[in-house]
């Protein structure tokens, strides 16, 4: 069984916290060299061209119908919209308050489930969700000073993909995680030439000039489609309440390389923000995971 291999699928994830950091900070080095829809359309080409011959080589499913399918495309347009802003938001912010900011998804995603999916959420979590949303703030504040409205963007990331994620919960059972990501690659590829065509009016014409920005995007592309897979594979080998507190590494890790890269480093008051989205973060999940194993187990249904 995949699932009886914790210590595998935790270093899956640990390799996740290191490359997402990586590609992000990798969009960072491009900046506003290449056009953010250029960008983009060659983060989910390389994705597709990765991805395409792992179904057909591991026979895979990808075909999708009815309610699936247009869910897979409402999927692939929040996935291009929330990296937009998030590559937006590398341009003007530090890496490590960037990424922390985003940290504020698993509140809003525990709000969502409540609201939309009925969750349940108890006292403990709903005020563990208030500390949360205070810690962001603290990280906004000094960068809305200086960068203006670019600071919320990260905010924004994180409601997108608290949705994002609410819609892949929708169809996680009925599709395949690697046909999935496949598929959502070439829609976006179909999303993005029209929009690049449409946008300028001259046709789809790329403004890459040199090699180190090929470079750059290419190295976009497979890091984003490598942490993907990286996340996908590690809860094929390890529960999601073992590994969900690993992710909060991402948040250290982006610190590291952003001031190793950039010479970028916390200021005292977006540090404590960040710390305090981390401990609210990791209540959570610890208080979710005791709450889980409190559950009365049902019993077994009688014997024929």
């Amino acid at each position: 069984m995949n699932a009886d291999r914790p210590f595998f699928g935790i270093a899956l994830m640990l390799g996740f916290c290191v490359i997402a950091p990586l590609a992000d900070a990798t969009a960072k080095l491009l900046g506003q060299a290449v056009p953010l829809d250029e960008v983009l359309l060659f983060r989910f080409g390389i994705q597709a061209l990765v991805l395409i011959p792992l179904i057909f080589l591991g026979g895979r499913a990808w075909r999708m119908r009815g309610m699936v399918l247009w869910l897979t495309v409402l999927r692939t347009v929040m996935h291009l919209v929330g990296i937009a802003m998030m590559f937006t938001a590398l341009r003007y912010l530090p890496l490590a308050d960037a990424i922390a900011i985003t940290f504020v998804m698993p509140f809003m995603l525990m709000v969502l489930g409540n609201i939309l999916l009925k969750e349940e959420v108890g006292p403990r979590r709903i005020t563990a969700c208030a500390v949360g949303f205070a810690g962001p703030l603290l990280v906004v504040q000094p960068s809305f000073a200086n960068v203006g409205w670019p600071a919320v963007l990260p905010v924004g990331v994180a409601l997108n993909f608290a949705l994002f994620m609410l819609v892949t919960r929708k169809i996680a059972k009925a599709t395949d995680p690697i046909g999935l990501q496949a598929v959502s690659g070439v829609m976006a590829v179909v999303i993005m030439l029209p929009v690049m065509i449409i946008g300028d009016g001259t046709g789809l014409q790329l403004e890459v000039s040199g090699g180190y920005e090929w470079s750059l995007l290419l190295a976009i592309g497979l890091l984003g489609t490598l942490a993907h897979l990286l996340m996908t594979w590690s809860l094929r080998y390890a529960p999601s309440a073992t590994l969900a507190p690993m992710q909060y590494l991402e948040i250290p890790v982006a610190t590291l390389i952003g001031w190793m890269i950039f010479a970028d480093w916390p200021n005292p008051l977006a540090g404590m923000g960040i710390c305090i989205v981390m401990a609210a973060g990791l209540y959570v999940v610890f208080r979710e995971r005791a709450t889980s194993r409190a559950a009365p187990v049902p019993p077994a249904p009688p014997a024929a």
